[in-house]
């Protein structure tokens, strides 16, 4: 079987089918570089072939991408100039070949699928929203390395190309169109190569815009431009804000663009095949690919599912509790096809919840992402009801009520009584052991976590949590049943806090202890956004509410003292009980650390007198090392007790839990990077300066010494 298929009719017009052997979505790879060098100098050789149209024999993907498992596999900043520059032949060999060139798009060209049809002389797709064109490489930490900043620069413009390359957004065919990156749109296969042929017999002589035009003129005006040096003026001030240092790769996308457009096309592509080079060899994008890509797809295909159980199709969802997180869990099920009953102690509490449903479909149907006809089947898929009878039949039940033992218990006992006997029930609890909760089930084999994160409909992740008599077929049903609803699975084995709630609460901690010690709250605040963090430790404190950390915090002081063990105070914990004495618990309550007064919050001014003393200030740099290695020595321990059962878990159920910095790939990554020795060391000056909460554990110690690496 060959990668491309080639096809020449009585018209001279050769039809290139890409449909790699052995591969569910056609990639850029040695495969596909050796039938494509073949194909090109096969049509080279033929005289007679009039034009060339470019197709998919995958029933979905163009071309996905380049290969990311067989391309990055060096530190080598000149192996990825030469790979890059290898790409650009093929492309610009393609672009060049003297005959017109279509690229008839029949599903999803991404990253360097979208390049190879940029460098086609027509692009025609099918009018499908499920076909998505994008250029994704910055959610890498890379940039297009196959002519695809300077092409896209080329085609529409340096302000609309500079949101294409550095948003790491998809887009449907019919806005592709509107950008410019794509000619017409086609409503099936037959009118696609249709149109195709047509276009092909009406422009023998085509070219690539810069190839037919001496002096080509990007659209809206280069570098020099008023209008866009304008904007160029501000860009880097205003990516800057945005990424706070930490991601390199939308900086060197504004520089090969704008680098780029002073200079003719070949200069350019070498301009773009450098900075390409740089990001690659680089760090950051090394964390970024082993947690977006190879981590990632590692979870996606079940790296953490037992895997002698077969796929357990979930029919029917019970959600105990309609407020914010069960209104949540029900819109998602309900999103996925499953039908749902949503519960509450009144049918008016329950209908509330439906109620809330009912807005987040309308936001959606007015926004674009959902049909008025997909939003109705939604919300027909809910019942909503105070009436537990109604969960009969149901195969899974999550139960997401207050975070309270008693009230847990006594639902778990009501929905068990009514629910399918093989079915599975979860609790949505964010911090009690799962195995405590398991105690009122009849059945706690069949008993688990899904602890999901608010907001449900905009937040990926799950975290499962089993419990010690959860059963593997449970564990896969849930599992399951988390990809069903579209959310990334992560498993954990039981513990107090689990993994994610555990860990976030140290960073947390850690920017209230630093306020206890008197350093500057809004020092504390910039330290974690240049962390990486998404805001501020005292912002998402505010967000959290500081009533319920206390509630978690006297709920656990409480359970340690019934199994007779100790509680360990964290230094942070004053902040919390100083706060709330002063009946200021946070955002909810009318203000916290800030003042929510209309307009946009401000740090409260009482704040540094309350905790300043003029006690010496600690460095950014020092700040920034205590926000992190809190972190990562947690997750180091939740490694060593067993709690995570693999790196990937932890990593990703760090970015997509609670929005750890992406560009250090999570926080067991971030021990690979600095080196697990040189971490060890700061750990243990960071706990000679701070308290033994910084100690690296035995685990970390050993890792050291072997020359292991997580």
């Amino acid at each position: 079987m060959t990668a491309i298929t080639y096809n020449k009719d009585a018209q001279g017009i050769v039809t290139l089918t890409i449909d790699l052997p052995g591969y569910s979505a056609n990639v850029l790879n040695k495969v596909f570089y050796a039938a494509f060098t073949t194909t090109l100098d096969k049509i080279q050789a033929d005289s007679s072939v009039t034009g060339v149209i470019l197709v998919s024999g995958k029933p979905k993907i163009w071309i996905a991408g380049a290969d990311i498992d067989e391309s990055f596999v060096s530190d080598d900043a000149a192996y990825y100039f030469k790979m890059t520059e290898q790409l650009k032949a093929h492309l610009r060999r393609l672009e060049t070949l003297g005959v017109p060139v279509v690229a008839a798009l029949n599903g999803t060209a991404l990253g360097g699928g979208l390049e190879t049809a940029l460098a086609c002389h027509y692009r025609i797709a099918l009018d499908n929203n499920k076909i998505k064109f994008g250029l994704p490489e910055v959610g890498l930490g890379l940039l297009p390395g196959g002519g695809g900043v300077v092409r896209t620069g080329r085609l529409i413009g340096l302000q609309s190309a500079l949101e294409w390359l550095t948003q790491n957004k998809k887009y449907t065919p019919r806005q592709t169109l509107d950008a410019g990156l794509i000619h017409a749109l086609a409503t099936d296969m037959d009118d696609l190569m249709a149109q195709a042929r047509a276009w092909v017999l009406a422009n023998p002589t085509a070219k690539a815009p810069w190839d037919a035009v001496k002096r080509y003129k990007i659209p809206g005006g280069g570098p020099n431009n008023p209008q866009v040096a304008r904007m160029l003026a501000i860009a880097p001030a205003m990516m800057r804000k945005q990424t706070k240092g930490n991601l390199p790769a939308p900086h060197a996308i504004l520089s090969a663009l704008v680098e780029g457009a002073a200079v003719d096309f070949e200069t350019a592509s070498r301009i773009e095949s450098r900075y390409f080079a740089h990001l690659a060899a680089g760090q950051v994008s090394t964390n970024m690919i082993n947690a977006f890509w190879t981590q990632f797809n590692q979870i996606k295909k079940g790296q953490s599912r037992p895997q002698n159980i077969p796929p357990q199709a979930t029919q029917k969802v019970g959600v105990l509790g309609a407020g914010m997180m069960g209104h949540g869990i029900a819109y998602v099920s309900a999103a996925a096809g499953l039908t749902v009953v949503l519960t509450d102690a009144t049918p008016a509490a329950a209908e509330a919840g439906l109620a809330k449903i009912g807005k987040i479909v309308e936001k959606s149907v007015r926004r674009g992402r959902l049909t008025a006809e997909k939003g109705a089947g939604i919300l027909a898929k809910i019942t909503a009801t105070a009436d537990y009878s109604q969960l009969a039949g149901c195969d899974l039940i999550i139960e997401a009520v207050f975070e309270n033992r008693a009230l847990k218990a006594q639902v778990t006992q009501q929905a068990e009584a009514v629910m399918d006997a093989t079915g599975v029930f979860a609790s949505n609890t964010s911090t009690l052991p799962i195995t405590g909760l398991a105690t009122a089930s009849h059945r706690p084999a069949q008993f688990i976590g899904l602890h999901f994160f608010s907001p449900v409909e905009r937040m990926q992740l799950v975290e499962i949590i089993v419990g010690e008599k959860t059963t593997d077929e449970t564990l896969a049903k849930a599992f399951d049943y988390v990809r069903t609803i579209r959310k990334v699975p992560i498993v954990v084995n039981d513990s107090r806090g689990f993994y994610t709630s555990r860990v976030f609460g140290t960073w947390t901690n850690e920017g209230m202890a630093l306020l206890a010690e008197g350093n500057h709250p809004h020092a504390i605040e910039m330290a974690g956004l240049a962390a990486g963090m998404p805001i501020g430790p005292l912002a998402l404190l505010d967000e959290v509410t500081l009533s319920l950390c206390q509630h978690v915090r006297d709920q656990t002081v409480a359970d340690l003292a019934a199994e007779g063990q100790p509680y360990q105070a964290h230094p942070g914990e004053v902040v919390i009980d100083k706060m709330m004495a002063l009946g200021r618990p946070g955002r909810a309550g009318g203000g916290g650390f800030y003042d929510y007064d209309g307009r946009e919050k401000q740090l409260w001014p009482t704040l540094s007198s309350l905790f300043m003393n003029g006690q010496e200030q600690l460095s950014q740099a020092e700040m920034v090392d205590r926000i992190l290695f809190a972190q990562s020595i947690e997750t180091a321990r939740c490694m060593e007790e067993g709690v995570l059962r693999t790196a990937a878990d932890g990593n990703l159920g760090a970015i997509f839990g609670w929005g750890y910095a992406p560009h250090h790939g999570g926080t067991l990554q971030f021990i690979n990077a600095y080196g697990v020795a040189e971490f060890v060391a700061r750990a243990e000056d960071l706990a000679a300066a701070y308290g033994d909460r910084f100690m690296p554990p035995q685990l970390l110690r050993e890792m050291a010494a072997n020359g292991e690496t997580f």
